[in-house]
């Protein structure tokens, strides 16, 4: 076995709120809706001219490429500039340089005039922190989950974008850091043959990883259930709106809280008071679980 177990996700221009809950959002199944965004005003109206017309003078954090260390709070900026100047520059051609939860409607709210909350489907959406996504081509979201484990409703504006997604129980063959959303593996270029930095012979557990992988163009709406591992390539330069929404159980919210508020706390703590002890104890640990995984599987 040389790759991971990925298969596609499954694809739909519509469905009915009854088959989403009983077939996705239940079993926690990943979705890409093509049709729900055709009918909103920013399926035509967003695009780079509009939003560098109305936001363009807006300072905003770019992350590059780089995984993260040792040192390296999580959701630390690499840089700032005001969004229209990063908008020419992702325009020209290949950019490696992304825009990390961008809450374009505080400068910008009559945005939110231009799409539907699609509460037909599930309830919960946090209705005051819509976020945008932007990246150049070749632009890398380094693989993830979530820290509110919140589910995710995600659709693509401008661009191609590949996705790849695995369950939250993946994550000891993903080589997840203990007290992080990260994992230790690099899956860039995951899929190009010659370019790819996926070390398999380092990480051999991320074989018996069984995901999702997806190419989002423009409206296609991906459902993300709480908790997904994702890694996201931008194929072409473009951007894509994420919706929030809790998870209806009071442990999946409780758990989401926990995350967000007692997890990154302690781990920035650590990072700050003892960098090389907390990531080498991590890294021990991570990869402890992941041998365990290889034990009961023949690779």
């Amino acid at each position: 076995m040389s790759r991971m177990q990925l298969q596609a996700v499954n694809t739909v221009d519509s469905i009915s709120a009854e088959d989403f809950k009983s077939q996705y959002y239940a079993p926690m199944k990943p979705l890409v809706i093509r049709g729900l965004s055709r009918q909103w005003p920013a399926f035509e109206k967003w695009n780079w001219d509009y939003f560098k017309s109305i936001v363009g003078e807006v300072k905003v954090g770019v992350y590059n490429n780089v995984k993260s260390d040792a040192y390296t709070p999580i959701n630390t900026a690499d840089g700032y500039m005001k969004f229209g100047e990063y908008i020419d520059m992702v325009r020209q051609g290949p950019a490696e340089w992304r825009i990390f939860l961008f809450n374009i409607f505080e400068h910008a709210p009559e945005l939110i005039r231009d799409f539907e909350w699609p509460e037909q489907l599930m309830k919960g959406f946090v209705k005051r922190f819509p976020m945008l996504f932007v990246g150049g081509k070749g632009s890398v979201t380094h693989m993830h989950f979530d820290i509110d484990l919140s589910h995710i409703v995600h659709t693509q504006f401008v661009g191609r974008k590949r996705v790849l997604l695995f369950p939250f129980e993946e994550q000891h063959k993903l080589y997840r850091k203990p007290w992080e959303v990260l994992s230790f593996v690099n899956f860039e270029k995951y899929f190009d043959e010659d370019e790819n930095k996926l070390d398999l012979e380092k990480y051999p557990a991320v074989r018996l990883a069984k995901g999702y992988e997806v190419i989002l163009e423009h409206g296609d709406t991906l459902f993300m259930p709480a908790g997904y591992w994702h890694h996201m390539e931008y194929l072409d330069s473009g951007f894509a709106m994420s919706l929030r929404a809790l998870q209806s159980s009071f442990s999946g919210k409780l758990r989401g809280i926990w995350y967000l508020m007692g997890m990154r706390n302690i781990d920035t703590l650590m990072k700050k008071t003892a960098p090389e002890w907390w990531f080498n104890r991590k890294r021990e640990k991570t990869f402890r679980y992941a041998d365990r995984e290889l034990a009961f599987t023949d690779v």
